[in-house]
């Protein structure tokens, strides 16, 4: 499992290397709706995922079978049942990436 930090911002994009390749990850916190959304492109800056609203403790990119995507899923752990502008920052929600060889089928 990766953990992925969440910047302080309201919308940022991070660089981050999953399986020995280069992705851009972007988080955007919406203050109108009160919600994150987080989108995945390739190094080129070519979106994968697009703004996609982060629900808690759900595989966020389980549904999508596109060939570009990371072979895992991404996802927030965490014991609140939404998220706020300050859960990345106060420790209540991690961001994270699960290999699916690490998933457990249950």
């Amino acid at each position: 499992m990766l953990y992925i930090s969440v910047p302080d911002k309201n919308d940022s994009v991070s660089s981050i290397t999953i399986d020995e390749k280069q992705y851009l990850i972007r988080f955007t916190y919406n203050g109108t709706g009160d919600y994150w959304s987080f989108g995945i492109s390739d190094n080129d800056d070519n979106p994968i995922v697009a703004a996609t609203k982060i629900v808690p403790n759900f595989p966020l990119t389980h549904f999508f079978n596109y060939t570009d995507l990371p072979n895992g899923i991404f996802g927030v752990l965490t014991e609140e049942t939404r998220l706020t502008r300050e859960s990345f920052n106060d420790g209540t929600a991690e961001f994270v990436y699960i290999p699916w060889d690490e998933v457990e089928e249950e």
